[in-house]
């Protein structure tokens, strides 16, 4: 009876016990959040993500609780504990984002995130990071760097708009004063001997016409001496023979000077000729330009002030309405001649004597070391280092030198490639010499280094549209570089401070300003999109220039379309498929790829730059191609 009475005080302490814990049980799991759930989707394509992976972390204990999302994009975590929560994307698809809640007894029979949106990571960039559990902190940093070096070119390119709109507003300020000044009067009794240099090299088309065209000039015969300076090599010197010697027949002193030697090219046959130069002072005149008979008396008596060294004038265009080629290159070489010159002669900055078009006085280049061969643009160094000898350059705007423009894309590509390795070649040569010369004043050195420099800002064209590329990508996966992002739409004011300068030098304005206005702004941007597809043939010059890799002085093929009215057939319009070519056709699908799935997407934020560009480059390359295939038709 005593051990039963025993077994029975047992089994219900035990049961006791059993029901307890069943009520803490109970109690424990009323203080529970049966079901925190949510629904994900992709904040691009807006579409229900599956198989994503969250988890939530609880902020006093760190304990964590992981879900991932089903084919409906739905994810949830059952029974969690009252307290402070984290919700934390941690997939390697898509960001890292961090989400603070809390679940309180209000909570109990669930918690319900709002819709959630999450953006997918860049796949191909650097995930090092990812090894030592910081994601992406390398991929991160790599990020800023390329951010850097973008809003760096973005800023460069400010930096020379600006340069520019300052010229811009000088020539403007300038320009009716400059109208209203008293010209100095010719005077053929008083005017001194000059010499006209016409540098040839296989010029068979317009040789002729040159010649013809200086013979004709308005000036005293006894003061007058012409001197072709023949590097031909095929047929052109008989032809320049022939007319030589018709024009010689007429009583002009002129002489034909034929070297078999092409040492310097254009420069070396410029001072291989100087010793023979009759005259005080010197006109050159490429093989291209037609100027009228009365250049010389328009020009030669600016130099009654001793300290002028150059004249230099105007360029006129003889084919500019030939093609929408001819046209954007008149429309970029105004802005040359009127802002660029004309606002740094009234700002009095350095200017430089254009090749052709201008007279020299002969002390000046003896003074200034003569002509040198070691760059590819001899006009743009004599320039600087006369100029830092203290003589003065004038420019006149009123006297126009005609000329033809080229008419070929290959032609003008050539043209570019040329001048922009020159001017490459000089900044290296000369910005030393430059920022260290005594009695230079210090906005002539700004704007000097920027004048040579100037060339340069194709390179940063061209990085500013392939790190767009990747910038686009940086905005995708690292939504606190995006507040970074928004400050680069601050630099679109280039291309209004662009506008102002071409606008001041477009010369194709009629009384209705609204309709003048209308037809600019549409040449603007095209002569914009235009100028970003040259950007990669331009920039390979640049470097090259840079790098000190030397290449022949290759001249412009000129046509004399008024005799030969088809390109064709040029001989001198040498025509091959390159690397750049084909690099051209590759960033036109790119970009044009770029935006077009941008805009798919809803993303349109670069889409017109990357159409510009798409543009640009696609019509560099369709002209290179249907040129190139016009050569093999034949």
């Amino acid at each position: 009876m005593i051990i039963t009475a025993k077994t029975n005080k047992l089994n219900y302490l035990k049961t006791t016990i059993v029901l307890i814990l069943v009520f803490l049980s109970t109690l424990a799991s009323a203080q529970n959040v049966k079901l925190v759930s949510g629904t994900v989707i992709d904040a691009k394509t807006k579409r229900k993500v599956a198989k994503a992976e969250f988890k939530i972390q609880n902020a006093d204990s760190s304990k964590i609780y992981n879900a991932k999302s089903n084919s409906e994009g739905v994810f949830s975590f059952k029974n969690i504990p009252l307290g402070d929560y984290t919700l934390i994307v941690d997939d390697k698809t898509y960001s890292r984002q961090n989400l603070p809640f809390s679940l309180t007894e209000e909570h109990i029979k669930g918690y319900t995130f709002s819709t959630f949106k999450i953006n997918r990571k860049v796949s191909w960039m650097f995930n090092w990071g990812d090894a030592y559990g910081k994601e992406h902190y390398w991929s991160h940093v790599f990020a800023q760097v390329i951010l850097f070096f973008y809003f760096a070119c973005l800023f460069l390119v400010l930096f020379y708009s600006i340069l520019q709109v300052t010229l811009a507003i000088t020539y403007v300020k300038n320009k009716k004063k400059k109208e209203a000044e008293i010209k100095p009067v010719f005077d053929p009794n008083n005017t001194p001997k000059v010499t006209i240099q016409l540098p040839m090299y296989n010029e068979l088309y317009v040789a002729d016409r040159i010649i013809e065209t200086v013979a004709n000039f308005d000036y005293p015969a006894d003061k007058f001496q012409i001197q072709v300076l023949d590097d031909s090599t095929d047929e052109t010197v008989d032809v320049i023979a022939k007319k030589v010697a018709e024009v010689a027949a007429k009583g002009i002193n002129i002489q034909h000077i034929h070297r078999t030697d092409r040492t310097g090219y254009k420069a070396g046959a410029l001072d291989d000729a100087m010793d023979r130069v009759e005259g005080d002072f010197i006109g050159i005149f490429d093989a291209d330009f037609i100027p009228d008979p009365d250049f010389l008396q328009k020009v030669m008596p600016y130099f009654n002030d001793e300290k002028v060294g150059v004249v230099q004038t105007r360029w006129g265009h003889i084919n500019k309405d030939y093609s929408l080629l001819t046209e954007l290159q008149a429309f970029g070489l105004n802005g040359h001649f009127a802002i660029e010159q004309g606002g740094r002669t009234a700002s009095g900055h350095f200017i430089n004597f254009n090749g052709t078009g201008g007279v020299w006085r002969k002390t000046c280049i003896e003074d200034a070391g003569g002509w040198e061969h070691d760059t590819l643009t001899e006009d743009l160094d004599l320039s600087y280092r006369a100029q830092l000898k203290g003589w003065r350059f004038e420019y006149r705007e009123d006297v126009i030198a005609p000329a033809e423009l080229p008419i070929t894309m290959s032609a003008l590509k050539s043209q570019q490639h040329r001048w922009m390795k020159g001017g490459a070649e000089c900044f290296i040569k000369m910005w030393k010499q430059l920022a260290t010369t005594k009695g230079v004043r210090l906005s002539n050195r700004i704007h000097g280094l920027s004048h040579l420099f100037n060339s340069s800002v194709f390179i940063f064209i061209l990085i500013i549209a392939l790190l767009s590329l990747v910038v686009l990508h940086i905005k995708d996966s690292f939504s606190d570089l995006n507040n970074v992002l928004q400050y680069a739409a601050f630099f679109l004011i280039s291309t209004v401070f662009l506008m102002y300068y071409y606008w001041h030098s477009y010369r194709d304005k009629t009384k209705n300003l609204f309709t003048s206005f209308l037809k600019f702004f549409g040449r603007f941007f095209v002569f914009l999109m235009v100028s970003m597809g040259l950007s990669l043939n331009n920039s390979v010059a640049v470097i090259e220039g840079y790098l000190g890799i030397k290449s022949s002085f290759v001249r412009t093929p000129k046509f004399n379309l008024a005799a030969n009215d088809s390109a064709k057939e040029n001989k001198y319009d040498k025509k091959s498929l390159s690397i750049l070519n084909i690099g051209e056709g590759l960033l036109f699908l790119l970009f044009l790829g770029t935006a077009i799935n941008r805009t798919i997407y809803g993303d349109l934020g670069m889409v017109p730059f990357h159409l510009m560009l798409a543009f640009g480059f696609g019509l560099v390359f369709y002209h290179s191609i249907k040129e190139l295939r016009g050569v093999k038709a034949k």
